[in-house]
């Protein structure tokens, strides 16, 4: 099986001295059952529903042979560290109709094979949402550091009538003038590993797991740091977003080997000087988002989103402890109690999901796998409480 740097190879293995928390666990009564939307998919990663009613997913694609032996910084460690990355343009959006069709909506954008041979597994495109009515894609696997030097990282728009793209905000750039308050030596990616995007306050909102940097774009391409995560938890690798009621959900994949139950979900709430006139002069928060809680008890988060419930749901890659392994992806659920619930069991490495429009739950299975063997399962999950 080959794995995506910016889920587990580019991560470091720790070492922790205690016992993870032991989160109350539940199980559905009855696991639903999969049904196969779509299949021969290359790299799965992010999903949404357009406008449309057709399913838009993001895919990693299949790399090319521009190597970046020589050409720029590599990414330093372990496994398999300094690369070389091979880069082409074979990464690309497609789409799945309601009766199952799939179709290409744009292409070309960059991809690469991460260390010798692509034993790592491939960077692309790693998600799509909607904005007033308009496609956008996180492109992750662009700059010089994967084999692109002139195709860079960051967000693009998307021409849903002829699939023309172009970079609305070239993120890969702005990293390099923009450091997180730790950078990992061990791993760092120079144009960053984006993966995941959500439409929130008439903004975009990505995150970057190597940097450990929430970010916002606008539509005219201004871009802005939202919270650098890595400033007060370190390098714990943030993957996934969602937003409900003011406050911002961040899931992490946390360090390899995998060591369950360590990932957290982070609560970041917009902090508000007048909570804070107690606190010491000088040592007051600075104006804008924070940290105000995190639960534990996840294991390897690639995915959020609150379902029709009104419960937050969480794709888990792989939840055994050691490396990434087939049937060990899940999702869980937090009951309205804290307790956290599996709904999904027997995935493999799953990449991303989203709800559709029916209720139902869509994952991208096989996300992390070999180019052809993505697919899209759809669930019918029975509500939660």
């Amino acid at each position: 099986m080959k794995l995506i740097r910016s889920l587990s190879s580019l991560l470091v293995a720790a070492t922790v001295g205690s016992l993870p928390p032991i989160p109350s666990m539940a199980q559905s009564a009855v696991e639903p059952t999969p049904f196969v939307v779509a299949s021969g998919l290359e790299g799965p990663r992010g999903l949404r529903f357009g406008p449309d009613g057709y399913l838009y997913v993001a895919e990693a694609g299949t790399g090319g042979t521009n190597s970046t032996a020589g050409q720029c910084v590599q990414v330093p460690g372990p496994p398999v560290g300094p690369g070389p990355d091979t880069g082409g343009l074979t990464a690309r959006i497609s789409k799945i109709s309601p009766s199952g069709k799939v179709t290409t909506v744009a292409s070309g954008f960059p991809s690469t094979t991460v260390g010798p041979g692509g034993i790592n597994g491939t960077i692309g495109v790693a998600d799509v949402v909607f904005l007033d009515g308009e496609l956008y894609a996180v492109v992750s696997g662009g700059g010089c550091s994967h084999g692109n030097p002139n195709n860079p990282s960051g967000i693009a728009k998307v021409n849903l009538k002829n699939g023309n793209w172009h970079l609305i905000a070239d993120i890969g750039a702005w990293l390099k003038t923009h450091p997180a308050k730790y950078e990992s030596s061990d791993d760092f990616e120079p144009d960053g590993t984006l993966y995941s995007v959500i439409a929130h306050d008439g903004k975009l909102l990505t995150v970057e797991p190597n940097h450990g940097q929430v970010i916002s774009v606008t539509k005219s391409g201004d871009i802005r740091q939202v919270i650098d995560i890595s400033a007060s938890e370190g390098h714990i690798v943030p993957t996934s977003i969602a937003a409900r009621d003011g406050s911002l959900f961040v899931g992490n994949l946390n360090l390899f080997p995998i060591d369950p139950q360590w990932a957290r979900i982070l609560t970041i709430s917009r902090s508000d000087q007048d909570d804070f006139d107690n606190s010491p002069p000088g040592l007051e928060p600075a104006r804008g988002q924070r940290i105000v809680t995190s639960k534990a008890g996840f294991t390897t988060v690639v995915a959020v989103h609150f379902g029709p419930d009104g419960l937050l749901y969480v794709l888990e890659l792989s939840d055994a402890p050691g490396f990434p392994a087939p049937g060990f992806g899940k999702v869980v659920r937090v009951r309205r109690s804290g307790a956290i619930e599996e709904v999904v069991t027997g995935l493999s490495v799953p990449t991303g999901m989203t709800f559709g429009p029916d209720g139902r739950l869509y994952v991208s299975n096989l996300g992390a796998a070999p180019a052809g063997a993505g697919q899209i399962l759809r669930f019918d999950i029975p509500p939660g409480w």
